[in-house]
């Protein structure tokens, strides 16, 4: 069985969209397996970030454990979390990095996870023309990272895990251009 937020991660995974997929999981005592357990159900290369990795499209990064995750001139930086007590902020912290260091679309999913990580950088997000995306609540195993998305007034939309999936799609999709 694979859980909410894995199974969200998988249909993402799935598609090779021509875009670099991020995945900030933002438990910060435990040591992530997804760059393990993704590559079972994805055909792109699935890595762990290290310092001054080169962000590629058709490519999923996962954070790895104890670390806030920043981007500067097209590569990871990794620096020592900085909320070592209560519930971490790893997605915030990632989040505005993107907002400030990054030239390229984006978006940003909230899943299923504790806690309202993430949710009070969306609205930076949709401030420099990003798309904003929160897991439906009935879907999620825990719905409280979703939640606080919502209620931040800053997500354009609210999907389940397949839905993700293919809105990702459309939106990575290049438009064709009339002519």
């Amino acid at each position: 069985m694979v859980s909410t937020h894995i199974s969200a991660y998988c249909g993402i995974c799935r598609l090779i969209l021509g875009v670099a997929i991020v995945i900030v999981n933002h438990l910060r005592t435990v040591a992530t397996g997804l760059h393990e357990i993704l590559p079972r159900f994805t055909a792109m290369p699935v890595e762990l970030i290290t310092e001054r990795l080169l962000i590629q499209p058709n490519r999923v990064f996962i954070i790895p454990a104890h670390r806030d995750l920043h981007v500067l001139n097209g590569e990871f930086r990794l620096k020592p979390i900085s909320k070592p007590r209560g519930w971490p902020d790893v997605i915030t912290v990632f989040l505005r990095s993107l907002t400030k260091h990054w030239d390229g679309k984006l978006v940003a999913v909230i899943v299923s996870g504790y806690d309202g990580d993430g949710a009070a950088a969306l609205c930076g997000i949709k401030e420099v023309g990003g798309i904003t995306i929160a897991q439906k609540l009935e879907t999620a195993g825990q719905p409280d990272m979703p939640e606080s998305a919502i209620e931040s007034g800053c997500v354009d939309f609210v999907l389940s895990p397949e839905d993700i999936a293919r809105k990702l799609s459309r939106i990575a999709r290049p438009r064709s251009r009339a002519k």
